[in-house]
């Protein structure tokens, strides 16, 4: 039996090997972007460690007032009027913590507490606020909330936490400054 070779000087590929180049190069490209997604996802966590002052940093030699000078919702700056402008946070070297919002119309309750600095297993630095308020304020079962360090200095604190509104988590992070700094910019609306 003669075997016959054809060589392939028409335009024509085969329709078997078409087929199979197409898939081949759908696997190759499904590939390529798995490579990328798995490869682009992975980031460390940053883990911000306080200074072993820390405690003297948040509530001074005595008791130290904190303001709010910017709050941001995931990576959105939120306007600042009213309430937010008014509100003053108040750490003592005893441990005791309170905010003003009660002596502004229409701000809500203020919250008194006891605060502590605690860490996870990762080595995030924490400010944990217990009060017993805390459960009808926040509708949420915990007698104490959690702020995330992220910065601490003598004149400012950068904290984050995950609020839950309207059944939505969501990350705030707050700048916070010493009561009698001027901050730039601190009215700010879109």
């Amino acid at each position: 039996m003669q075997r016959r070779y054809t060589s392939f000087t028409s335009n024509k590929i085969p329709k078997t090997v078409g087929r199979q180049s197409i898939a081949l190069s759908q696997m190759l490209f499904g590939m390529l972007l798995l490579g990328l997604f798995c490869g682009c996802t992975h980031t460390e966590t940053v883990v911000y460690t306080p200074p072993q002052n820390i405690e003297t940093l948040i509530a001074g030699d005595s008791t130290k007032v904190w303001k709010l000078a910017k709050r941001f919702n995931g990576a959105t700056r939120m306007n600042m009027e009213g309430c937010f402008m008014s509100y003053r946070q108040s750490f003592t070297r005893s441990k005791t913590v309170s905010d003003t919002n009660g002596l502004h119309k229409n701000c809500g309750e203020s919250v008194v507490g006891q605060w502590e600095i605690t860490a996870d297993s990762i080595g995030h630095h924490y400010i944990k606020i217990k009060s017993d308020q805390y459960p009808s304020l926040l509708n949420q079962p915990q007698d104490f909330k959690l702020f995330k360090i992220l910065y601490a200095s003598q004149d400012s604190l950068q904290l984050s936490f995950v609020h839950n509104q309207f059944g939505t988590r969501r990350r705030i992070t707050d700048l916070l400054v010493r009561e009698d700094l001027v901050v730039e910019d601190r009215n700010f609306h879109h």
